[in-house]
């Protein structure tokens, strides 16, 4: 285990809070997003209910992704970086106190991208895609743990099953994913997939690996048993990310370049509707326990979209920052302060 240094300057503690209505809201949803905004290089907190930004806090340079814990109470963001200068931290975030607790130095670990929470919350598994490596992080000790060598070119998302011993990696520049064994440390297999692919999740199950390829504008599916790869769905310009509905029976895909979100039932794969979302560019997507209502950001909208799974209609819009792109819900409420 190696011990990393997590300094937060007092500097860098201070929220900005404003009062930011939006338009509709959604009657009876309540919780809190947690959104990063890669241009201004910060991350919005968001009461649902109310659409109140809640605080705008400072991150590592180019914030991508965001994960929460199951309770609500800690958010991490991956420090990606921008253009030469990659970034080589997390910075975590705690929640009901609207604050940066800690940023957490991840050493040689550098362009820190995908990244989700294992069982118990005290670890997460993120991505560093210069590293061709996962690392497993303890949060609240704000140390690495290990680095699980994917040995591929550009491991840029990660998608973990429920029981948080298999990972799975979309390795972009080697046209493969990767799955791993974060218990033993090591590599467990790669398979040849369309090219470029980005998105990818697991069910929770472990049973399923989906990708979305970038230069092919298809969605496969991995068998983890037998490691044959299947289209799911073609046609789309940028399936940006793969999420499962909590039941596990959607698939919801946004397309970046296609402007829309696409639903399909993953046990058929047959699609069951498209969200047009032309000019608003959807990227990140977070969904409500019980699969009721997403979180879609809006790169090109500084906003986030609320929408209506069963319906597939947006219900109402959250102001957040600057080109918006991972997003986290949790049924959290942060208290109101006097």
């Amino acid at each position: 285990m190696r011990s990393i240094t997590h300094l937060a300057p007092t500097a860098l503690l201070t929220a900005t809070l404003a009062l930011v209505p939006v338009g509709a809201q959604v009657p009876g949803l309540t919780g809190t997003v947690i959104i990063t905004n890669k241009s201004p290089s910060t991350a919005t907190i968001v009461d649902v209910a109310s659409g109140r930004t809640l605080a705008t806090l400072p991150t590592g340079h180019g914030p991508h992704e965001v994960v929460v814990s199951r309770d609500g109470r800690t958010a991490v963001v991956t420090d990606y970086g921008t253009g030469p200068a990659p970034g080589s931290t997390l910075t975590v975030i705690d929640v009901p106190g609207l604050r940066v607790a800690r940023t957490i130095a991840l050493g040689g670990y550098t362009r820190p991208h995908g990244i989700v929470f294992l069982p118990g919350d005290s670890l997460v598994a993120v991505t560093s895609e210069a590293a061709r490596a996962v690392v497993v992080v303890d949060v609240r000790a704000g140390t690495v743990v290990k680095g699980v060598p994917t040995e591929k070119n550009g491991s840029h998302m990660v998608g973990v099953a429920a029981d948080g011993r298999r990972a799975w990696t979309g390795d972009i520049g080697s046209n493969t994913v990767t799955e791993l064994d974060l218990v033993a440390g090591s590599a467990v297999r790669s398979i040849t997939v369309p090219a470029q692919p980005e998105a990818i999740n697991v069910t929770a199950d472990g049973s399923e690996a989906w990708v979305g390829s970038n230069a092919t504008g298809r969605v496969s599916v991995v068998n983890a048993r037998t490691g044959s790869v299947t289209t799911a769905a073609e046609g789309l310009g940028w399936p940006y990310r793969v999420l499962f509905s909590p039941d596990s029976r959607l698939a919801i895909i946004p397309d970046y370049r296609g402007e829309e979100v696409r639903f399909l039932d993953r046990a058929s794969r047959a699609e069951l509707g498209r969200l047009a979302m032309t000019g608003e560019g959807p990227q990140g997507v977070s969904i409500t326990p019980d699969g009721r209502h997403l979180f879609v950001s809006l790169s090109s909208q500084a906003r986030v979209a609320v929408v209506d799974v069963a319906s597939r209609s947006v219900r109402g819009h959250l102001a957040v920052g600057e080109t918006p792109d991972g997003v986290a819900y949790t049924t959290f409420v942060v208290p109101r302060t006097p």
